[in-house]
């Protein structure tokens, strides 16, 4: 079972031999302990194009210390990370291996950096005795083991200091702080092994450039302006990395990891369709079946964490003497038995060969994209015309929903209404680093139609599943009044919503939100 740690640090340069001021007083500070030095033996691996270190990801296997084993640390911001740790074997555990997947792929994992540490430890406690944080000195030997430089070596010296579980991250500060009053400056590195990289790698053949002549400035070569392709691939390649990054998060069960996911692949998949003048759909019709797959997979697990949230609250919204039988028992044994047949899809979705091929040509689309003509040109005409023709969709299916009769057949023409919003809503955001504050309200507009029928849309799958629930505790003997409530309550908000759609319609479709559309 891999144990997980959030890291919340600070590394700081240091000179060898050196002396830590006393820390006495800083902060809550009231004693620091030394516990001696521990020699530490760790070996980091990466693939040979060095994956995991481009996303500041590390993977290592350490002998001597507390922790000896395997971790796995992700980013999570600046100076935060979260280590996910297994004991230690001779092979990477599959726990681990399998959070590494959507980097790796098929590519082997081989040792890339091995760092030798004598750690000085001293913990620094408060008035009651309990530990604050841990720091130490690491005396750092680097041995680059592959790729360019192998057999390059590297040593330094640095200064860690590790916030204690529950800690307060202002007790980091003022100790930066006085260890900066002591000439100790921070570290340019954000961890070991970016050093060692760093520092063992050889640089670059080639001669050197010349300085410009004095009291002249040096001549530079004039930028060419961003091109309707630049933005595009740009916010394509956001979505892929956000794919690959989320990954590890939806196996980890972190909270929200499954949406956001979800949300990328469809913002992939929309950019495909929306930008179809700037990239071969011949080429992007293929990956965007393959992205509409991967969103149906993640779909079962975020559609029932939606659904769960929202009749959980209608649920608690009843007066307790409209609560008859046992409604909030069944309602939880039916969301846990669905809960887990989603939880064990999507994983499975995500261990399959069908996903990593996909993530596989995701990337060498980024690698080598299918433009076209129309990628070369100004980006304020090309990525306009997109956002228009989305809007134009979205017109289209507004106004047919309109002319639906009430009941399924609207349902459905105001569930296709709400997919061309958040079409038209991504394209806008596509277009926002070319058009600006222009397509950034235009955004805002195409987002708020869309809640407004994404609540809709909610309401209908809500009914459809108090419908279940009501038919359940009917057979089983229990009173079915209290999800015939929940159910009209439903029916009640989703007629809410049609008669709010013409309002917001009319301020999305007004001329000020739409100047981002103008060519």
């Amino acid at each position: 079972m891999a144990d997980v740690k959030r890291e919340i640090e600070r590394k700081f340069e240091a000179d060898p031999g050196a002396q830590v001021p006393d820390l006495t007083g800083t902060a809550d500070v009231a004693a620091v302990a030394a516990l001696g030095v521990t020699e530490l033996d760790a070996v980091y691996y990466d693939t040979d194009d060095l994956r995991l270190a481009a996303d500041s990801v590390t993977l290592r296997r350490r002998t001597g210390g507390s922790d000896a084993g395997w971790h796995v640390k992700f980013p999570v911001a600046a100076h935060v990370r979260d280590e996910i740790g297994a004991p230690l074997s001779d092979t990477l555990p599959d726990s681990l291996a399998a959070l590494l997947r959507s980097r790796v792929r098929g590519a082997d994992l081989r040792p890339t950096v091995r760092l030798l540490s004598a750690r000085d430890v001293h913990h620094l406690r408060d008035a009651d005795g309990c530990l604050l944080a841990e720091l130490s000195v690491d005396a750092v030997v680097a041995e680059r083991l592959a790729g360019p430089g192998a057999g390059t070596t590297a040593a330094w010296t640095e200064i860690e200091v590790e916030l204690a579980d529950d800690g307060d991250p202002v007790l980091l500060d003022a100790v930066a702080g006085r260890l900066a009053a002591a000439g100790v400056r921070p570290s340019g590195s954000h961890s070991k092994l970016a050093r060692a990289l760093a520092e063992t790698t050889p640089a670059p053949k080639g001669k050197p450039r010349k300085p410009g002549k004095p009291g002249k400035p040096e001549r530079r070569e004039r930028a060419s302006a961003p091109t309707a392709g630049d933005h595009v691939l740009a916010y394509v390649r956001e979505q892929v990395e956000a794919i690959v990054a989320l990954d590890p998060a939806v196996r980890r069960e972190l909270p929200d990891s499954v949406h956001r996911m979800r949300v990328a692949t469809r913002r992939l998949r929309s950019a495909f369709k929306s930008f179809r003048a700037v990239l071969d759909r011949s080429v992007t019709d293929l990956l965007g079946d393959e992205l509409k797959w991967l969103a149906g997979e993640l779909g079962v697990g975020r559609d029932q964490e939606v659904l769960e949230k929202r009749l959980d609250a209608a649920v608690e919204d009843v007066p307790d003497p409209l609560l008859l039988g046992p409604v909030r028992a069944r309602l939880r044994l039916w969301s846990a038995a669905r809960r887990a047949d989603s939880r064990a899809r999507v994983v499975g979705t995500l261990d399959g060969e069908r996903y990593l091929a996909l993530l596989d040509t995701l990337v060498a689309l980024l690698d080598e994209p299918p433009l076209l003509p129309a990628a070369g040109r100004s980006p304020d005409k090309v990525l306009a015309k997109a956002a228009r023709k989305e809007f134009g969709r979205l017109a289209d299916r507004v106004a047919l929903a309109g002319d639906r009769p009430p009941g399924h057949e609207r349902d459905l023409a105001l569930h296709e209404a709400r997919k061309a919003a958040k079409r038209a809503r991504y394209a806008g955001e596509a277009a926002r680093p070319a058009l600006g504050k222009p397509a950034k309200r235009f955004t805002r507009r195409m987002k708020e139609v869309q809640s407004l029928l994404g609540d809709h849309q909610d309401s209908v799958v809500a009914r459809d599943a108090l419908r279940d629930l009501a038919v359940g505790a009917n057979e089983a003997g229990e009173s079915s009044f209290t999800w015939g409530l929940l159910y009209a309550r439903e029916e009640a908000g989703a007629a809410a919503r049609e008669r709010e759609l013409p309002g917001v319609w009319s301020r999305a479709s007004a001329p000020g939100a739409r100047a981002a559309l103008k060519s």
